[in-house]
């Protein structure tokens, strides 16, 4: 039996005291049994403006972050999927916003780079984001083999773009982990239905972890962090705050439902991301 875990944070712009509490919850996913633990986006920093990222980027394989989640990996003897950091990005004004997967040895196996980037102004004009600004997309899907099915990486805004995930199925994904930083508007009216949109047209299963709170920089994020089964089925969520909520992975029950419900091979149309 595998069990995972999503940790929902509320970080601010201390890195040592986001990751403490990161710490803090990562041990208590542990003690409850879990063997994957999926971290929010951001869980080492949410600043106070704009290209905060910057002041703490690290090249991929070295720096203070990555040291940490493949500690905490290690030290806890599970799957880590490290939310997001900022790594070196080709254009020195910017970063790439990485999620990184480590193995129960610590051993970085996999990483994606944020897709989609949020450029949007929500409604009533008074949030503007332009992540653009700061942070360099990524040009390749992600799907790793581990011990609990085939994981698909996306991040926050990429929920918006099925094309993406059906690209992700046809190399094989199985549980989908998205590591997200959710406004409380764009939350209120389009988290739910977007997760649990993704678990059922992909029958696959959605580990959602979020900030849920609100954020020294003004900002309120929406959190509801969620697993969802590929059934659609909500089997834990976490509505407001830090804290962290388990479920169980079924491998059987993610087959069982794909072949009695093929809607996957019932597809006319095929989605292929080029870049």
């Amino acid at each position: 039996m595998s069990i995972v875990a999503a940790i929902q944070m509320a970080s601010g712009p201390n890195v040592g005291a986001n990751l403490l509490e990161a710490e803090r919850l990562i041990t208590q996913a542990a003690a409850e049994g879990a063997n994957l633990v999926v971290l929010p986006e951001n869980f080492a920093l949410m600043g106070e403006k704009d290209g905060s990222l910057l002041s703490i980027v690290e090249e991929e394989g070295t720096g203070p972050l990555q040291s940490f989640l493949a500690q905490q990996a290690a030290r806890n003897k599970l799957w880590l999927v490290g939310g997001t950091i900022p790594l070196r990005a080709i254009a020195t004004s910017k970063v790439r916003a990485a999620c990184l997967l480590f193995d129960a040895n610590g051993k970085c196996v996999a990483r994606y780079d944020k897709f989609h980037l949020f450029d949007v102004v929500l409604p009533g004009g008074e949030e503007r984001y332009c992540e653009s600004l700061t942070i360099e997309p990524g040009q390749n899907i992600v799907v790793a083999d581990t011990p609990f099915g085939q994981i698909g990486l996306a991040i926050c805004y990429d929920l918006r773009f099925p094309e993406l995930f059906r690209a992700l199925v046809e190399q094989g994904m199985e549980v989908l982990v998205l590591p997200s930083a959710f406004t409380a508007i764009t939350g209120k009216a389009h988290w739910e239905p977007l997760v649990r949109a993704r678990a059922i047209e992909n029958l696959c299963y959605v580990v959602a972890a979020g900030q849920g709170g609100f954020h020294i920089s003004g900002r309120t994020t929406y959190g509801d962090s969620m697993i969802v089964d590929p059934w659609g089925v909500v089997l834990a969520r976490l509505p407001r705050g830090s804290g962290v909520i388990t479920a169980e992975l079924d491998s059987d029950r993610l087959h069982n439902t794909r072949r009695n419900f093929p809607a996957i091979e019932h597809r006319r149309f095929t989605c292929k991301l080029v870049g």
